[in-house]
């Protein structure tokens, strides 16, 4: 009866893989989609190649930030999300993954993390319009609204991690954010606006333009 109402197949058996990794899922956060890979591969690519310091912002399950930190053992990864549901999930799915190199703590976007600096800093937002349609659709109706749906028709959270950010970065550091396929000339504005250098969006493996990415200044002076 579960999945004849539409149920995501994730939600009836518990796990879905992301890179290669088996995660624990459930409602109170979203499930990890193939296309946020995109956002592991190009994080991974913009890594310095000495250990650093990443940061994952609404981590949910813990996908990005599982993944980031299975590739760079050597690097410190800390998530955050406001949901206690989601931190316990992820928490759950570090351990069960034996990962030791990620921190998962509560936070309001960067609200736990005064005088932190990272030297990439990625994130999947909530990016929906309220008024989309697709909200009523597949999978999404049965994920919480909270990690999808952004005021400003989608911007709002997207806008905000961008002009906060900046005080959050290192020198040089990359800030890697996903948004939906028809956001991307919107969020490549608000990098530039906001200082950020060698502004590009991605696409993902439906040549989508799925993510957009920005570098802050070398001498970035921020306080």
């Amino acid at each position: 009866m579960r999945r004849q109402r539409g149920e995501p197949i994730a939600h009836l058996v518990g796990q879905r893989e992301f890179w290669s990794l088996p995660l624990f899922v459930s409602p109170a956060t979203l499930i990890p989609r193939p296309d946020t890979e995109c956002l592991v591969e190009q994080a991974l690519a913009r890594l310095p190649t000495a250990p650093c310091r990443i940061l994952d912002l609404g981590t949910g399950t813990g996908a990005i930030a599982l993944a980031l930190a299975s590739e760079r053992p050597d690097c410190e990864v800390t998530a955050v999300d406001v949901m206690p549901d989601a931190v316990a999930l992820a928490l759950r799915n570090a351990e069960h993954l034996g990962i030791a190199n990620v921190t998962i703590n509560q936070s309001d976007w960067f609200s736990a993390l005064d005088g932190q600096r990272f030297a990439t800093i990625v994130s999947n937002p909530p990016y929906i319009d309220a008024a989309d349609p697709h909200l009523a659709e597949g999978d999404v109706r049965f994920e919480p609204l909270t990690a999808l749906v952004a005021g400003d028709q989608g911007l709002a959270d997207l806008a905000h991690i961008i002009r906060e950010g900046r005080q959050y970065l290192q020198p040089g550091g990359w800030m890697l954010l996903e948004h939906g396929w028809t956001q991307g000339e919107a969020v490549r504005a608000l990098f530039r606006e906001a200082g950020y250098l060698d502004v590009a969006t991605c696409r993902d493996y439906g040549d989508n333009e799925r993510l957009t990415l920005g570098r802050l200044p070398d001498m970035e002076n921020v306080g």
